[in-house]
């Protein structure tokens, strides 16, 4: 059950990738890096390849690299999404031919030629998978040459979007660039949207209660350990809990109700590892 509700994350992620390519990206000569930018520039100069045909050839040349020079086990992770991502912006290309932009306004098809690949690519990550592409050169440029994989992967981006300019003109490279920068941004955005949880900090004169309450009704442990107040040196229990946003809005409402003269703190932790949550 689990593998199947990964399995379609990644495809509904792969999707939004290749929607955001097809119809913003490719009409307007969005090159941002990535295989999808190598595609879009070499498009003009070959001949009864589309776009997605020539993605399908360049990442089983980088999977055939990859599988040489960092072995099977890296290589198996990005088959699959690498292929099918590929194999639905062909699909997509063969379906709805497009002659130009859906619509006169770039920076508007800039947001969506970014943000659905962006989103796309976050939903695709947050499973452990990968588009592979120019994640594969990074990683070899990281085992042969000790660049970090950040550096590398940004430089091989830059490379490709920089060549847009020279290709489709300096107004298309200046809007990649401008998309480069943004798809970082909305990547961590939404990767962190997706692992974002609640730390709750509760002192209160009634822990038991509280404590029964979140481990029997919405199911989290807690930490419990004694403090002293700085101002009147009474000692208290004070519980430390991590939760879901619901899960956090059910507590403050609970102990509301049963003590208001609690202090609670509630903060965002952008992940949290361990039993319950996500794996090491």
């Amino acid at each position: 059950m689990k593998q199947t509700k990964e399995l379609l994350i990644i495809n509904f992620g792969l999707f939004l990738t290749a929607a955001g390519i097809h119809f913003f990206k490719i009409p307007n000569h969005f090159a941002t890096g990535g295989v999808s930018g190598i595609s879009i520039l070499l498009a003009p100069f070959i001949e009864n390849l589309n776009v997605g045909s020539l993605m399908l050839l360049i990442n089983i040349v980088f999977l055939l690299l990859g599988f040489v020079l960092l072995g099977w086990d890296f290589t198996k992770k990005t088959i699959y999404s690498s292929l099918v991502l590929s194999g639905m912006v062909w699909v997509l290309g063969t379906l709805f031919p497009l002659a130009g932009p859906l619509t006169d306004d770039t920076l508007l098809e800039l947001f969506f030629s970014v943000g659905l690949p962006s989103i796309g690519s976050a939903l695709i990550f947050n499973m452990n998978a990968s588009t592979g592409g120019t994640d594969i050169i990074a990683k070899i440029l990281n085992k042969y040459t000790n660049l970090d994989i950040g550096k590398a992967l940004m430089s091989s981006d830059f490379i490709i979007t920089m060549l847009a300019g020279v290709v489709f003109g300096i107004k298309a490279g200046m809007y990649s660039v401008l998309g480069l920068v943004l798809k970082g941004f909305i990547v961590d955005y939404v990767i962190e949207g997706f692992n974002i949880r609640k730390l709750v900090v509760i002192v209160s004169d009634k822990p038991d209660q509280i404590q029964e309450y979140i481990i029997h009704n919405i199911k989290r442990g807690a930490t419990i350990h004694t403090a002293y107040g700085a101002y009147s040196n009474d000692e208290k229990l004070v519980i430390t809990s991590v939760m879901n946003r619901k899960q956090a809005l059910d507590l403050r409402n609970f102990i509301r109700k049963i003590d208001e003269k609690a202090f609670i703190t509630i903060t965002n932790t952008s992940e949290t590892i361990g039993k319950g949550f996500r794996t090491i």
